[in-house]
């Protein structure tokens, strides 16, 4: 199992693939297949059909995962994409900022 260095809440920006550049919240982290789905990026479409007389059918759009590498944090206090790393500080483990060393937790 992959240690995610991001969680879910964090706001991200995607670096590779068609929505290059988009930033979002993570919606849902999955360290078990090390993906994430990101709000509003990698939108596809699905067919559903109705299941019953009530249930309405048609195209819906909804977030598919994409992989946890092609994302990267964006720190809180720089605003910019950077590298996380880890600090103990008053015995708890937390997520710091490689560029400007803020803690992020």
């Amino acid at each position: 199992m992959a240690k995610l260095k991001i969680k879910k809440g964090d706001n991200v920006v995607v670096i590779t693939g068609k929505d290059k550049g988009v930033q979002g919240e993570i919606l849902v982290a999955m360290p078990s297949e090390n993906k994430v789905i990101v709000k509003e990026v990698n939108v596809v479409s699905k067919h559903r059909k109705p299941r019953s007389q009530t249930d309405v059918g048609g195209i819906i759009k909804q977030e598919a995962p994409i992989d946890a590498s092609n994302v990267m944090l964006v720190c809180p206090k720089c605003k910019t994409a950077t590298r996380v790393g880890y600090q103990i500080t008053d015995g708890k483990k937390v997520r710091v900022c490689k560029k400007c060393g803020a803690v992020i937790d």
